[in-house]
């Protein structure tokens, strides 16, 4: 095998480290909102414990990513995919954390707390980001990177429509704040899921362009 052979089959096995990172960070962000809708404090252990494996994956993909760039002299397609696949799983390791974060405060909630559609809708919103995110950067995709990056208005706009529901019930139940702020605290993690959405994204069309937030880089 070539140098050049043995440095594309790295660039694949990378690109798979990657999909296989980003569909174990969704599976958990399923699970978690799962653990929390269900009340299933057995679901919600196993996303706390499970955010271990993540951790692991980002650390192995850092690695692989180090030594492609130190081992190697990409050229510049190729050093932009490495260089971004290096930064974007720092995202996706925070979105796992979320997934756990989100079980964790799952387990406080009273059964009776109610998870509302709006919630439901930024939970829909979060997964349908994360999985698109992924896929713009696996498929080279510049028109799914800018639908994530677009989605995210949306997404702090419904944030803010949330907060104003759980204000309201608040005022009306001044007991259950801390059911309330359990519910405020799920939504913020969601908001901020899509916040890495959006750096994956970004990361995404700079493996294509280059270009980081408008930003010649590459």
């Amino acid at each position: 095998m070539s140098l050049r052979e043995k440095y594309d089959s790295d660039l694949r096995r990378l690109e798979e480290a990657v999909r296989q990172m980003g569909e174990d960070v969704r599976q958990a962000l399923v699970q978690s909102l799962q653990s929390v809708e269900e009340k299933n404090r057995e679901l919600a252990r196993q996303v706390i414990e499970g955010d271990r494996d993540i951790d692991s994956q980002e650390r192995e993909i850092e690695h692989l990513c180090m030594t492609l760039l130190l081992r190697q002299q990409p050229i510049a397609s190729d050093l932009r995919q490495v260089s971004g696949a290096l930064k974007m799983v720092t995202d996706l390791e925070r979105m796992g954390d979320h997934a756990a974060d989100i079980a964790e405060v799952g387990l406080a909630l009273k059964p009776e707390a109610v998870f509302s559609e709006g919630l439901r809708r930024m939970a829909r919103n979060a997964l349908e980001m994360e999985r698109q995110t992924l896929e713009a950067f696996l498929e080279r995709d510049l028109n799914k990177a800018d639908q994530v990056i677009k989605a995210d208005d949306g997404q702090d706009a419904q944030f803010e429509a949330v907060k104003q529901d759980l204000a309201i019930r608040l005022a009306a139940d001044p007991g259950g704040a801390d059911e309330t702020l359990d519910l405020l605290m799920i939504a913020k993690y969601m908001e901020r899921l899509s916040d890495h959405a959006v750096n994956v994204a970004e990361w995404a069309r700079f493996c294509q362009t280059g270009l980081y937030r408008g930003e010649q880089i590459v």
